[in-house]
């Protein structure tokens, strides 16, 4: 990969930005929203589309069904060197309150904001649709400005991300032989670091989900007539979601900590010189004192460190007024986080133990499972991430650093439990582009480099190891 071919593709990208754009506008004009039944036409719309487009830059592309809505799975021409599979999604969250759009969202529109950045404001700008063709358009420009990929490139793109992408693990599983000869998989799906600062996410935290309802009496009870007498379930209830933490902010689980890695001298490091403002994360939420684990850092709490939390709590009387019962039932929604190493089986089976061991006579627990999914961890000294890393530098005149993230991306652990890829997660977006909310936008700075972004990365790509 010479020089000469680098600058001639990123130099096609700059000439060729106001064509790019009208493509992705015309995506961003078809309503896929996943989760409604009357947009589903709109969804096929959408991978057909995708399909035409992929297939008139030499991948051979298809809209392959399922159960719900389709998947589009396109292949390169296979060549030597290393075969990425992109991942995306193609569907969009739906769009109330539509009130508070302050522009048709399924109208893009090209504006100013107040900081005087050119934005792009239409529902899927970021989420996933202005990601995606950042790719997709890379692509297109290695194509047109030297005849060629620089590497084998596979994409799956998916159209139920916003309604639980339920049917995407039985697809992957069914078309793993096909799916898995790729070296790694990319997800674009993240922010940077700031503005200025490309970033290559690879940390994901797992999460486990449960349920629990306490059961007492055999119906609610007047608290003047059976009080002391009876049990309370939210008492127990209590209790219980008491005895899960220590004052010092840890999890009590029994084995919760076992399987737990501590991030390397190096990372920590990284992360230290990132400045962060621990003061002004929690103070932009009304908060001042960080409540986890005492030893750690904030970045270290939310990226690296695994966690409990109390999602929400039922029992007895919250309507207006006052109503002296005690409860037959108390129930809470649970969830943890999980880092590397941890299994969410385990985690599952101690809590449930731990709940079991304190309930007391004449009470009883129901569990409900809501999900469960691994840590992904990317080993810091692996190729394909220093490839990335470079690529990402190159564009924006910085080292790039390497994240973690608090959250769960699911289809990260799928890419490592069907397919046994390691993700690299590379994303362009920002903090302040209200996905999911009305007037959501994708900075135009965001959309040309980060096509620019995977260019170079492509180029980092196929370089000989």
């Amino acid at each position: 990969m010479s020089a000469a071919q680098l600058d001639a593709v990123l130099a096609h990208v700059d000439s060729n930005l106001d064509a790019s754009l009208e493509r992705l506008y015309h995506l961003l004009r078809i309503k896929s929203i996943s989760t409604d039944p009357a947009f589903a036409a709109e969804c096929q719309r959408a991978a057909d589309w995708i399909v035409t487009e992929l297939n008139g830059i030499g991948f051979d592309a298809s809209a392959r069904p399922t159960p719900g809505h389709p998947v589009v799975v396109a292949h390169g021409p296979e060549q030597d060197g290393t075969h990425v599979l992109f991942y995306a999604h193609y569907d969009v969250q739906p769009v109330d309150p539509l009130n508070l759009w302050h522009t048709d969202p399924f109208e893009p529109e090209l504006k100013t904001d107040s900081n005087g950045r050119k934005i792009i404001v239409a529902r899927g700008a970021s989420d996933d649709k202005g990601q995606m063709m950042t790719f997709i358009e890379a692509c297109r420009a290695w194509k047109a400005a030297t005849g060629s990929l620089p590497v084998r490139i596979s994409l799956m793109l998916e159209g139920e991300e916003e309604s639980g992408g339920k049917n995407l693990p039985p697809f992957m599983q069914a078309n793993r032989d096909e799916l898995g000869a790729a070296d790694i998989a990319l997800v674009c799906d993240t922010d940077m670091w700031d503005r200025q600062t490309p970033s290559v996410t690879t940390m994901l935290r797992g999460l486990v989900g449960e349920e629990i309802e306490i059961s007492c009496a055999n119906k609610d009870l007047h608290s003047g007539m059976f009080g002391n007498a009876a049990r309370n379930p939210n008492q127990v209830l209590a209790d219980i979601i008491a005895s899960l933490r220590t004052p010092d902010g840890s999890v009590t689980l029994p084995g919760f900590y076992d399987d737990v890695a501590e991030i390397s001298p190096e990372l920590k490091a990284q992360w230290q010189g990132l400045g962060f403002d621990e003061a002004k994360f929690l103070g932009e939420a009304g908060l001042s004192v960080p409540a986890g684990e005492q030893d750690r850092s904030v970045l270290e709490m939310i990226w690296a460190r695994p966690t409990c939390e109390i999602n929400g709590i039922i029992g007895g009387y919250t309507g207006d007024g006052f109503k002296t019962v005690i409860p037959a039932k108390a129930s809470a929604k649970i969830s943890f986080r999980l880092v590397s190493r941890m299994d969410p089986v385990k985690i599952r089976a101690a809590f449930r133990k731990h709940v079991q061991d304190r309930i007391p006579a004449d009470c009883s627990v129901k569990f409900t499972e809501h999900g469960g999914s691994p840590a992904i961890t990317v080993p810091s000294d692996g190729t394909h991430l220093r490839q990335a890393l470079e690529g990402l530098s190159g564009e924006w005149g910085k080292q790039a650093v390497i994240t973690g993230s608090g959250g769960s991306i699911p289809v990260a652990g799928d890419f490592k439990r069907i397919l046994d890829l390691d993700t690299l997660l590379i994303g362009f977006a920002h903090v302040d582009d209200q996905i999911h909310s009305p007037n959501e936008k994708y900075d135009l700075d965001s959309y040309h480099r980060g096509i620019r972004s995977w260019v170079r990365v492509l180029a980092a790509f196929a370089a000989q190891v």
